[in-house]
């Protein structure tokens, strides 16, 4: 589930002189990471669907063969759900949102956890979501696996403490990504409709990084995560019904009338 922001991501370390081991389940989007990167040996990439256990425990090993130690892991995958209410959403797309979003996100924790304690020094990353703090209509399903990414990563940081391992929970905004597409997922209205700021793919990777070297426990990426945080926390219900106002208007639903 790679995407630009992986793949991005992935070049700005290279450019710091670190070694990559890319994990994607597209083939295609692997190689595109390997021929733009062209960084040889210092890029290693491999297949994993990280909802299948016992192919992720398979990955340090293959890592390790390539690179000899693991000294960071940065857990990146997700997808969306289909954009339907809770009511009419069937089991296997919530199913698969939970198993990718956060059960595939505990199996690479799991698997890699032990190679990290073992380092001097070490970092451990997941990225949730600004939907993990924040309530969008119809992507319920989504926010919660991502909130459940957030409080497990904070619970793994209170877990490290007395260890040499620093841990990092990511919450993006609205990035350039290929979310919807990996996703299977048609996105309702213009990307770039009007009052929706979206942080290039370039700009996330690099906030992601220089959160992580700062070793920050919350790296929030883009304005727009900021500002929600801060408005869920000062006005929860006008911000709320602002949100699936415009959500709305994407779509081309009809608007409320009354108002709480």
């Amino acid at each position: 589930m790679a995407g630009d922001r992986s793949r991005q991501r992935n070049g700005q370390l290279l450019q710091r002189d670190v070694r990559v081991a890319a994990v994607d389940l597209n083939p295609a989007a692997r190689r595109e990471t390997a021929n733009l990167a062209s960084a040889g040996d210092r890029l290693s990439t491999h297949v994993a669907d990280i909802t299948d256990r016992p192919t992720v425990e398979a990955l340090p090993g293959a890592v390790v063969g390539s690179h000899g130690i693991v000294d960071g892991v940065v857990n990146n995958a997700g997808i969306i759900q289909p954009f339907l209410p809770v009511s009419e959403l069937d089991y296997p797309a919530i199913h698969r949102v939970l198993d990718v979003n956060f059960l595939g996100t505990v199996h690479v924790v799991k698997a890699f956890l032990p190679l990290l304690l073992e380092r001097p020094e070490a970092h451990l990353a997941n990225v949730s979501s600004m939907g993990r703090f924040f309530p969008f209509p119809r992507q319920t399903l989504y926010g919660a696996s991502k909130a459940a990414v957030k409080l497990f990563t904070e619970g793994i940081y209170a877990e490290l403490l007395d260890t040499r391992v620093r841990v990092s929970v990511i919450m993006p905004g609205a990035v350039e990504t290929g979310i919807s597409a990996n996703s299977g997922v048609a996105t309702p209205g213009a990307a770039d409709a009007e009052g929706i700021r979206i942080t290039t793919a370039e700009r996330a990777a690099r906030i992601m990084i220089d959160g992580i070297t700062k070793n920050r426990l919350h790296i929030y990426v883009g304005p727009d995560a900021r500002l929600m945080n801060l408005a869920i926390r000062m006005a929860p219900r006008p911000a709320i019904r602002f949100v699936k106002e415009q959500m709305s208007k994407r779509m081309g639903a009809p608007q409320p009338t009354t108002s709480t």
